[in-house]
């Protein structure tokens, strides 16, 4: 059972506010009967839920976060390495979930997924500046010249411009780095570029979302004030 509002979101038929406009007009009908409460509770698999005559299909919103161990890649498939979808549950599989960007292969930590388009893009979006907070342990130790140049925004010996970044060392070899954007190996490549080779690499947060009691290679649902908090910062 879920409540109506959510499974309407979850249809695809607008937002929150949208949907309870929608429902106020008396356009959405329970098994033939119009309903108005947005807090009633449903079940899609038994009930019939239409919108101008219409039925629902409901395919629910989901968003899972993982605590990625080392040795997986990143993609939905791979015919040589193992890929993170191998550690979500058989569930889950079925709902189409996507990894909300990439974390590389030696990379731990925060990473989620979800089947729902347009919140995966929000969150991948430099211009939303979703922070993704970064544990590294490298070669070397992190200087207030290295936190300036972080700062203003690195130019990579390839060329690539960053965004600017914070740097926040830990003390030697220990630093956190908070990013808002996710180009590829970045964090290594940054750290890199000041002559800091990184040896591990952990994310530890994104946007409000951390690792707090969820143990390496575990996956957990998030709750529906977690996913609504996601989407006020993507």
């Amino acid at each position: 059972m879920e409540r109506l509002d959510k499974f309407l979101c979850d249809s695809g038929l607008g937002t929150r506010s949208q949907v309870k406009q929608i429902l106020k007009s008396g356009r959405v009908t329970v098994d033939g009967v119009p309903e108005k409460d947005n807090s009633r509770k449903v079940d899609p698999d038994t009930q019939r839920i239409c919108v101008d005559g219409e039925t629902l299909g409901g395919m629910r919103r989901v968003v899972l976060m993982l605590n990625k161990p080392a040795g997986y890649v990143t993609a939905t498939a791979d015919k040589k390495e193992k890929t993170v979808m191998e550690l979500l549950p058989r569930e889950m599989l079925v709902l189409d979930v996507r990894p909300v960007g990439r974390l590389d292969k030696a990379t731990e930590g925060l990473l989620l997924f979800t089947n729902d388009g347009n919140l995966l893009h929000r969150l991948i979006s430099p211009r939303k500046g979703v922070k993704k907070i970064y544990y590294a342990r490298h070669e070397g130790e992190a200087q207030e010249e290295d936190i300036a140049a972080f700062a203003q925004g690195l130019t990579l010996r390839d060329g690539t411009v960053c965004l600017p970044a914070e740097l926040t060392p830990l003390g030697p070899g220990e630093s956190l780095v908070t990013v808002c954007e996710g180009k590829y190996h970045q964090v290594r490549r940054m750290m890199a570029s000041r002559n800091m080779t990184v040896t591990y690499l952990e994310r530890r947060q994104e946007g409000m979302l951390t690792l707090e009691n969820l143990p390496r290679g575990e996956v957990r649902e998030l709750t529906e004030t977690e996913i609504e908090k996601l989407e006020q910062e993507g």
